[in-house]
């Protein structure tokens, strides 16, 4: 099942994240297991914004270890001192939860190799670094983890997002989407379906020098587009590109720093509904989704096969 999302708001900052709480949660029955966002505020002029966890969600885990206080702090000084070392200045951190941290920081080296130590730090993993997206996940519906994280006054552009029923892997934040592209700015996607090329592709990208965090299929998108991108092809391209070159039944949802596209494989089996007005654009898996954000009547269209389309903020 799972069910995906996107909204994006032309020309304007809104508060996305209350958006997108409420398509997500009218997704909720596609997928109760996990929520993530991916969201897009106004890019940051100077420096980064980096959301990282170091530990799982553990306490939801039958039979868990739970990590100690201070094997927590441990970790985060850890990653404090990486940030040092590669001369990045931290100008404002905060924490959701034991495990999830926010940070700012002011940095001009080299992104690929100071992501590449910080995740070097046990059980570390970095869900995003960029001007203006922050990647939120954790176990729960949409409502449980837009108040553990306080998205609901997130004021942005816009966003995608993923309520996850597991099926393949284990229930827990690595498996959860939204994506981000390792090491990209502001590349993240969501996946509705199952890529059956999977293996080669990774093999492929991994030669090129590419990481992943995970053996999720949804993954690879990401990274695809986002190297894609790296030389010199758009968006849009890419996407239609994706069609030829990744094989299997899917629809996905991609965003970037001030765009958002989804694309549709050639049997367009997985579900999409999109909305369109010259203010903002929906799409999710179910209608149910977008008319949860909207007070008024709205005529909604479903793509065709191999369909791609690409949206302006």
């Amino acid at each position: 099942m799972c069910g995906i999302a996107g909204v994006i708001n032309r020309k304007k900052t809104v508060n996305v994240g209350e958006q997108m709480r409420l398509m997500l949660q009218g997704l909720k029955h596609r997928g109760p297991d996990s929520t993530g966002y991916a969201m897009y505020g106004t890019p940051k002029k100077k420096g980064f914004v980096m959301r990282f966890k170091i530990s799982e969600n553990e306490a939801e885990k039958v039979k868990a270890v739970i990590d100690s206080p201070e094997q927590l702090k441990d970790r985060k000084t850890q990653v404090d001192a990486i940030l040092k070392k590669h001369g990045a200045k931290i100008t404002k951190q905060s924490s959701s939860t034991p495990y999830a941290f926010r940070y700012e920081f002011d940095f001009k080296g080299d992104l690929t190799a100071l992501a590449t130590e910080i995740e070097t730090v046990e059980k570390t993993e970095i869900l995003s670094i960029g001007k203006g997206l922050e990647l939120i996940k954790d176990l729960g519906d949409a409502t449980t983890v837009s108040n553990q994280y306080g998205l609901g006054k997130f004021m942005g552009t816009h966003g995608i997002g993923h309520t996850r029923m597991a099926t393949e892997s284990d229930v827990d934040i690595k498996s959860a989407h939204p994506y981000w592209a390792f090491p990209f700015e502001d590349v993240s996607v969501v996946h509705n379906g199952q890529l059956t090329n999977y293996w080669g592709n990774r093999r492929i990208l991994e030669r090129k020098g590419y990481r992943f965090n995970s053996n999720c299929d949804s993954e690879i998108i990401a990274v695809y587009i986002a190297d894609k991108m790296a030389r010199g092809i758009g968006l849009e391209q890419a996407m239609h590109d994706s069609l030829d070159e990744l094989d299997g039944v899917f629809t996905y949802v991609v965003a970037t720093k001030d765009q958002l596209g989804m694309a549709k494989d050639y049997m367009a089996a997985k579900p999409m509904v999109i909305y369109e007005s010259k203010d903002i654009v929906a799409c999710a898996s179910e209608e149910v989704a977008i008319r949860n954000i909207f007070p008024h009547e709205i005529i909604t269209y479903d793509p065709y096969e191999a369909e791609v389309k690409v949206w302006q903020v």
